[in-house]
């Protein structure tokens, strides 16, 4: 895979791609010139109102409930540093690296718009950590999304200032070490600096915009999972005509039911029992209503990449420094828009795993899978064949049931009831994190099913889409019909097929989700974050083309 294009920071608006870049691809961060204008010119206001005798929130006085007493000038470094390390506070397992570099370079672009008041030299640091790959250590609980995600973020400043652990390379080290290694000078916090840190919806919102990039490939994967399972279980394509879609003008159902179209088209197992020999009246909604639920899925995708989008172009902070140099405090860090979405997404992905495992054990069932062995097995009761992949299906989709409760009506007051009511965004993201990576794994049986499948309805022969995937199943060492045989390396084989994009690249004939950027004339039409663009959706074009 080749060296992503570096990032440029604080000129326009960072698009998703180029949070994936840099949170996954490691790209390098820019700092744009202009941006270390603004932000010495904000600056300078912040520390004129330092001198000033009256008390600002943030500036010379304590914060939260503490907002009222005031902070001699001698202790203020003491303020920020003592504010840093008490709310680095995060416990429990390690998050992801690539959720903690979306985090650093999210909080960047805010210090980046000129709005925080920070000096030059913490926008730098934090660009310096991140091309010297320093990935502080984040724990798995202490945000509850609103002062931003508070905990989460002060690891992150705890590690600019040199304390507390990182990982280089996958190693952990301290955070002293690590800087000094990067000839980065720890940093030390003046006026303002410690809120401007911590004060951001930056996790959150990179939790949502790695899960929506997962999800462009996860649902186009879906549509071609129920492909092969509509083939192979002799099913019709006719329900997916257009003029049928029109009937019901969702931009989503229209699009999954385009790529079934282009799908099972030109296929010969389709083909072979069309025709007045066919006496069944309809196929069972796990299979007709595919593009339906899809479809939903993807119009949820859409609306929360709609909103991520946006909140790019935001500049989180409390108080933050207005374009006519007004210094105040707002409420723009509650994290109620992200963690909405976050909780919509968690109801999508469960509703398409569901359906597709429902899909899966229609295969299974000799009296539902017309003419299929039971189970797919090679000999029914010496064998098992797929059987036991299916209870992991289930067992996945149960709880993804369960991760679809949502987090954001689950408020706790906190701070000495200041903060008296929060989003639980950062709680919403991890638990969409876990259910997208369930939907990977359910729709991996499936896949395995339906190749297996296919093959027993040999010499009748797959469509060039679905075929394709099955020879990519079987050229990855998953064994096709036969004796049983250890299924759970062929799982987490094809799971991994799925997620790199190589399903769908195999499928549609195109680039890899690595390679290939999502969405692009969608995004484009974004450009404006007010902008309401109903008629667009998240697919790919009828043609298969990204």
């Amino acid at each position: 895979m080749s060296t992503p294009a570096p990032v440029v920071v604080g000129a326009d608006p960072m698009s998703p791609d180029d949070v994936v870049a840099v949170a996954r691809g490691h790209a390098r961060v820019l700092l744009d010139p202009q941006a270390l204008e603004r932000i010495t010119a904000t600056r300078a206001l912040i520390e004129s109102l330092a001198d000033d005798p009256n008390p600002h929130y943030g500036i010379s006085t304590g914060f939260g409930a503490l907002a009222t007493t005031f902070i001699a000038p001698e202790r203020r470094r003491q303020l920020q540093a003592s504010l840093i390390r008490s709310h680095a506070a995060g416990t429990g397992a390690e998050v992801e690296t690539e959720v903690v570099r979306a985090l650093q370079l999210l909080r960047l672009q805010t210090l980046a718009t000129g709005h925080t008041g920070v000096r030059p030299v913490v926008v730098e640091t934090y660009a310096a950590m991140l091309n010297a790959g320093i990935t502080p250590i984040v724990r798995e609980y202490g945000s509850l999304g609103c002062s931003g995600d508070l905990a989460p973020l002060a690891h992150v400043a705890l590690a600019a200032m040199g304390e507390g652990d990182v990982r280089v390379a996958g190693e952990r080290v301290t955070a002293a070490d690590a800087l000094r290694a990067a000839s980065i000078s720890p940093l030390v916090l003046e006026e303002k600096e410690g809120l401007a840190l911590i004060n951001g919806t930056d996790g959150m919102l990179g939790m949502l915009l790695l899960a929506v990039h997962d999800l462009h490939t996860l649902l186009d994967t879906a549509d071609i999972a129920a492909a092969m399972s509509i083939e192979s279980q002799l099913g019709t394509d006719a329900v997916f005509a257009a003029d049928l879609m029109a009937l019901r003008p969702q931009t989503g159902q229209s699009a999954s039911a385009a790529n079934l179209r282009m799908l099972l088209g030109d296929s010969p197992l389709v083909a072979s029992h069309k025709g007045p020999g066919d006496k069944r009246v309809q196929d069972a909604y796990s299979l007709r209503c595919s593009p339906q639920v899809h479809g939903a899925a993807r119009d949820t995708a859409a609306h929360a990449r709609t909103i991520g989008v946006r909140e790019l172009s935001a500049a989180v902070d409390n108080p933050v420094i207005t374009t006519d140099g007004r210094v105040q405090s707002n409420g723009n860090f509650h994290g109620a828009p992200i963690a909405y979405v976050l909780d919509f997404l968690a109801i999508a992905v469960a509703d398409a795993a569901s359906i597709s495992e429902r899909r899966t054990d229609r295969a299974l069932d000799v009296t539902r899978s017309h003419g299929l062995p039971p189970f797919l097995a090679d000999e029914a009761g010496v064998d098992s064949g797929l059987m036991i992949a299916q209870y992991a299906s289930a067992g996945i989709v149960s709880e993804l049931k369960r991760l679809a409760v949502p987090a954001s009506v689950d408020s706790i007051p906190s701070s000495a009831m200041q903060e008296d009511h929060v989003s639980m965004g950062w709680a919403a993201g991890r638990k969409l994190r876990r259910a997208v990576d369930g939907l990977a794994q359910v729709l991996a049986v499936e896949i395995i099913t339906g190749a297996r499948a296919l093959d027993l309805r040999e010499p009748l022969q797959p469509g060039p889409g679905t075929g394709a995937v099955r020879d990519l199943v079987r050229a990855a060492g998953v064994a096709g019909p036969g004796p049983d045989h250890f299924l759970s390396p062929d799982i987490e084989t094809v799971t991994a097929l799925v997620l790199s994009g190589a399903v769908a690249a195999a499928a549609f004939g195109r680039p890899s989700a690595d390679q290939a950027s999502p969405d692009r004339e969608f995004w484009r039409q974004q450009a404006s974050p007010d902008q309401h663009c109903p008629d667009q959706v998240f697919s790919p074009g009828q043609d298969g083309s990204p």
